[in-house]
């Protein structure tokens, strides 16, 4: 399962993340016109509009922000000022800054590295059906990393990112199911069913 570790250091490319964000018709005023400036390269302005939403606690805005540390665009690249970001957005719900905080705590980015936590802000990002969360955390029930081994679990999770079309989850499923019998894969295949159900 070594081979998966690299699954987890996985950033998002900020094209993905950026032109989702200026894909939504609800974002407008000066969030929108940090998107637009981010999107043409222009950081300084857009940093000067999301700033400003950030600290009022707009959490995309503040997600953005931390983004905006995470990569050195328009600010000097800092850990610890995107950790901060994340968290704040994070604690608010907003999915992208759960799973970016999981992975700052997997690597001990900002934070210091805490696998437990990792696996907690990963949970949440992947119980709201982010399929990247959803595989890392597939990965930690598998390696033991910040919580139990858990195979089942380690396949519940990779199946449920699988069916979203990720292709590191296909990866995960073929790695794990060598280690398992024929009654735990059906066990889990269960659980990922029970799952789907509830959250659709």
């Amino acid at each position: 399962l070594a081979t998966l570790a690299v699954v987890v250091a996985l950033p998002f490319s900020a094209g993905s993340v950026w032109a989702d964000m200026g894909a939504d018709p609800a974002q407008q005023g000066n969030y929108a016109d940090g998107v637009e400036a981010y999107n043409r390269g222009d950081y300084a302005t857009a940093l000067q509009e999301f700033r400003p939403l950030a600290e009022q606690g707009d959490a995309k805005a503040q997600f953005n922000l931390g983004f905006m540390y995470d990569n050195g665009k328009g600010v000097p690249e800092n850990d610890v000022e995107a950790a901060k970001w994340h968290r704040k957005a994070a604690e608010q719900g907003d999915v992208m800054a759960q799973y970016s905080l999981g992975g700052m705590y997997f690597r001990g980015e900002g934070v210091s590295q805490n696998f437990t936590e990792a696996v907690k802000w990963f949970r949440k990002a992947a119980e709201q059906g982010d399929a990247y969360a959803q595989v890392n955390l597939g990965f930690m029930y598998g390696t033991g990393e910040g919580v139990p081994m858990n195979y089942v679990k380690a396949y519940m999770w990779y199946s449920l990112a699988k069916a979203q079309g990720n292709e590191d989850a296909v990866k995960g499923l073929y790695i794990i199911e060598k280690e398992m019998n024929t009654d735990q894969i059906a066990k889990a295949q269960v659980l990922a069913t029970e799952w789907r159900e509830k959250h659709n």
